[in-house]
């Protein structure tokens, strides 16, 4: 027996003993829990499978659940036990003579178990030979004396007994304090992906759908809620103080989405937009700071049903922000939950970073109810349109929402660009990728699903073009709501309307197109040679690879659908985005003409549409640099921002000499617009940590405030509330960029507003919330002990989840060794009471800090088996973020000491080759371009020398 298994026995059958909770015994025993064998529980026994290599994790396809009936009482104020009972109704597909379920912490109670044919009465003598549980596979099998038949349809119910766990997944508690310093406990479900096993024996399986009737005993001075409204409350027999909440039945769903919460929330007030009850949920302290999201919520709402042309299923939807969350949101259908930091905003602290992120994560969980809620992927290894849709569609959302961002052409390009890294390295993955362990479809769930597919999604839009997309997309959803689908399915829909329109020709299909996209790892460079005229051009493609190692494969072997798209000189129209024309996945080139002579430019990747990089013969990136310096306005800001980033991974990949990639910046004193200056420092922030700690980085600091300076005196230092988003923006980062390069007048002021707050600490208005990183984290930097302990007593003090976030990241700047190793042990230790999620913060900011990075490196591969146990796959995210500026010899061997010293990668195997490649990268960059650099720097007077006298 698992030693999980036996604590939860332990806890729930013994006595209090050194645990401190209360006895089983001396709790009333629910009426509807058979009390004829208490507190005598048995388990089912456990076995184990001689061969780990050859699990077979899918369930058997001989069932199909219909309907389950699940009711439960949790504890959440007593000993965290749950008392349990589950029926399912199923379906035989073919003869068998076992019941194979998903179970996971959690004891049956066998002498219930009981299984009978519809419409007969239950029975058990006649049916069950034996129990057994799988520890490997989380399966439940029961074994019977005879075959069921096929398409007869029996039912399966049992008693049983769980445990409310503080691991942030299945069914578990959350603590908060009250305004009184009372301590409350929530008890909530995270089920995604595969957690719901946790919960109720089931079959814990996407494709797997069901309707569900969820029963909540609880206390009556609490509160409860489900997927679906309440029908009726009644209370619990023999138990005072309690009542049961009977939830109307749902729509078939899949395990993952079902979802219950108990607890002392609160509400402000219901909104009703058409037949839909809209409400936000938080502790009462709290829910002052839920107007913005109740605001937004519905107009988002009402956007997707118009968008989708379909109207949301169900009769409400709650949205809850939670203290102990492990994602950022959770798309349980009709019951969205949140991290409270993004769902609550307070406009007078939070910053303009936490009202963007509240408004992207609603939009993001309100786009799943169609995405993943009402079709659902028939398993995990297509995550990715769950994801990535709903990452491209909340972006819609968002616009609607919040037009003056222009979110269509800031974010959805940064995060382009971002994915960009990760998917140009060996060891990136397929979008579509097989998955089968939990592990693995944990791992799944990244930046590639997410950002790539929300990308290609985007590509899709313009190729295809807005009303055709849509037309597909509304096709698509009606033809599998309340189902399941594959990513064929989805192409097929769009390859119709596209043949309809006359958008492709009939023997090209969106299929042929996708498949190249979604099922092979990587993107391409276009490269675009000009004739000597310059009237045409032959482009080519290959895969783009930051490094190659000598195992990599031919890149030659990779090829695309590419959609091309490209405007001249002459013309320099950036909106006509539908592909003009295609390089097909069997062609090594192409040529193109009908271009503008020699003098004069072309540009290709209008808007940045495509999902690829472009890389020019020289003469005609010096013409596209001639036309910046001469007047940047004639390119579209999407184009500049994608000029940018092309030109310096380019060089940073060795296809471009870094004399023209650095050439680009020079426009940069004239640019205005927050995009290409958000992608510039990204660029640069680069060479900025790989130049960091070696000589050179002197002569780059003077060249980067020379880039920056003008900025920063162009938008000010002062915040302005009442500015455009954007400008706001632009001013957060020329004050961060210009105190990270100890520009005098910058410190001066942020130095100085720490310590007006200092002495008058309950002035929360003192700094605006758009420079509170930049003072906060520079402030520390540059302070003492007197500034950190300052900090801690304002993250201990504030109501505000968004500011506590911000203060923890900001107590990692601080250059005070002994005071990173105090913070350090105060969060892995537990001696501060800070929450299993905020440690992976505290962790990844001082892993960061030059100081603090071999601390959080020695503390994270000593006790690499024991850290994140909510989530596995975090040890791998975290060690990305402190590598991220290693670049010597001696640090690439120190992690491949790591991964050669046998520990296990289960979960992480994915994030750990990445990280051993980025570091090689790393290393290869630096030989090949650190004094290339220097020695450009000092060409143009930026010396790395010092004067001698």
């Amino acid at each position: 027996m698992r030693i999980e298994r036996m604590l939860l026995f332990v806890l729930l059958v013994l006595s209090r003993s050194t645990l401190g909770l209360p006895n089983v015994d001396a709790i009333t025993v629910p009426p509807w829990v058979s009390t004829e064998s208490q507190p005598a529980i048995t388990s089912v026994p456990v076995t184990t499978r001689e061969k780990a290599d050859d699990l077979g994790i899918r369930l058997p396809s001989s069932l199909k659940p219909l309907h389950y009936l699940v009711k439960l009482q949790p504890f959440i104020n007593g000993n965290f036990s749950i008392f349990g009972y589950m029926e399912v109704e199923m379906e035989v597909l073919e003869p068998t003579s076992k019941i194979t379920l998903h179970m996971a912490d959690i004891i049956t109670k066998n002498d219930t178990v009981m299984l009978s044919t519809v419409g007969q009465t239950p029975g058990r003598d006649l049916w069950i030979k034996k129990h057994e549980y799988d520890h490997d596979r989380q399966f439940y099998i029961l074994h019977l004396t005879r075959e069921l038949q096929k398409g007869r349809k029996y039912v399966l119910s049992m008693e049983y007994l769980g445990y409310i766990n503080d691991k942030l997944h299945g069914f578990y508690r959350s603590t908060y304090k009250d305004v009184d310093g009372h301590t409350r406990n929530v008890a909530v479900t995270q089920f995604q992906p595969t957690d719901a096993r946790k919960a109720f024996p089931c079959f814990d399986e996407p494709a797997l759908k069901a309707t569900f009737e969820i029963h909540l005993a609880r206390e009556s001075w609490m509160t409860s809620l489900s997927n679906m409204p309440i029908a009726e409350t009644l209370p619990v027999i023999g138990q005072e103080g309690w009542v049961w909440d009977r939830y109307e039945k749902s729509v078939p769903m899949s395990t993952y989405l079902v979802a219950f919460i108990v607890s002392d929330f609160a509400h402000a007030r219901t909104i009703v937009k058409g037949n839909v009850l809209f409400r936000v949920w938080a502790r009462q302290a709290a829910i002052d700071q839920s107007e913005y999201a109740m605001e937004v919520g519905p107009k988002i709402l009402n956007y997707l049903e118009e968008y989708f042309n379909l109207p949301f299923p169900l009769p409400k939807i709650d949205m809850v922000a939670l203290t102990d969350f492990s994602a950022r949101g959770m798309e349980n259908w009709g019951l969205l939950t949140y991290k409270e930091t993004f769902l609550l905003y307070n406009r007078e602290v939070s910053t303009l970073d936490a009202k963007m992120g509240v408004t992207e994560i609603i939009s993001h969980e309100l786009a799943h109810q169609w995405f993943g809620d009402l079709v659902t992927p028939v398993w995990w290894d297509d995550i990715w349109l769950n994801e990535g849709f709903a990452s491209y569609i909340s972006l819609l959302g968002m616009n609607h929402a919040q037009p003056t961002w222009k979110i269509m052409e800031t974010t959805i390009i940064k995060r382009l660009h971002g994915v960009f890294g990760p998917d140009s390295l060996e060891s990136s993955h397929k979008i579509s990728i097989p998955v089968g362990h939990p592990d693995e479809i944990a791992e799944v769930f990244d930046a590639i699903s997410y950002h790539k597919g929300a990308s290609i999604i985007r590509m899709m839009a313009h190729y295809l073009t807005e009303g055709a997309f849509r037309k597909g997309l509304n096709n698509y959803l009606n033809l599998f709501k309340y189902k399941n689908a594959v990513q064929d399915n989805l192409w097929t829909c769009m390859t119709m309307v596209a043949h309809q329109d006359g958008i492709l020709p009939q023997d090209v299909t969106v299929k042929m197109i996708m498949d190249t996209w979604t099922l092979q790892m990587g993107y391409p460079v276009i490269k675009v040679i000009r004739s000597p005229d310059g009237f045409s051009a032959i482009l080519t493609q290959e895969r783009f690879l930051l490094e190659r190692s000598a195992n990599s494969s031919d890149t030659t072997d990779y090829k695309w659908w590419v959609p091309l798209t490209y405007t001249t000189q002459s013309e320099a129209n950036f909106n006509q985005t539908q592909a003009s024309l295609w390089m097909k996945d069997s062609e090594y080139h192409i040529t193109v003409s009908s271009l503008p002579p020699k003098d004069q430019w072309v540009i290709f990747n209008l808007q940045e549409t495509g999902y690829y990089r472009v890389n020019y013969d020289d003469h005609n990136w010096n013409l596209i640099i001639q036309q910046l310096k001469k007047d940047h306005r004639v390119i579209c800001p999407i184009n500049r921002a994608q000029i940018i980033d092309d030109a310096m991974n380019l060089a940073k990949a060795g296809h471009l000499s870094y004399k023209i990639a650095i050439g680009v910046y020079a426009y940069l004193r004239n640019e205005g617009e927050y995009l290409p200056w958000a992608t510039s420092v990204d660029t640069l922030g680069y060479i900025k940590r790989m130049f960091q700690s070696k000589p050179g980085f002197g002569a780059l600091k003077s060249y980067l405030l020379d880039l920056v300076l003008p900025f920063y005196e162009a938008v000010g230092f002062d915040d302005k509330i009442d500015d455009p988003y954007l400008e706001q923006k632009k001013r957060m980062i020329a004050v961060n960029w210009a105190c990270k390069l100890d520009q005098k007048d910058c410190l001066d002021k942020v130095l100085t507003l720490y310590k007006q707050w200092m002495a008058n600490p309950d002035n929360t208005s003192l700094i605006s919330p758009n420079l509170k990183w930049t003072v906060y984290c520079n402030a520390i930097e540059e302070g003492g002990e007197a500034e950190w302990d300052f900090a801690w007593d304002q993250y201990l003090k504030t109501n505000v989840a968004s500011e506590k976030t911000l203060l923890l990241a900001a107590m990692a700047c601080t250059k005070e060794a002994w005071i990173l190793s105090r913070y350090l042990e105060m969060a892995i230790n537990d001696t501060s009471g800070m929450r299993l999620q905020d440690v992976k913060v505290v962790l990844e900011y001082v892993g960061t800090n030059d100081e603090g990075r071999s601390l959080v490196w020695d503390y994270l591969t000593r006790n690499w088996n024991d850290i994140y146990t909510f989530k596995k796959r975090r040890r791998g995210e975290l060690m990305k973020k402190i590598t991220e500026s290693f670049n010597t010899k001696q640090e690439l061997e120190k992690v491949q000491s790591f991964v050669r010293s046998g520990v296990s990668l289960e979960g992480n195997q994915k994030n750990v080759r990445q990280v051993e490649e980025a570091v090689r990268n790393n290393v290869a960059w630096m030989d090949a371009n650190y004094d290339v650099i220097v020695q450009w720097l000092e060409e143009n007077g930026y010396s790395a020398k010092l004067r001698v006298a």
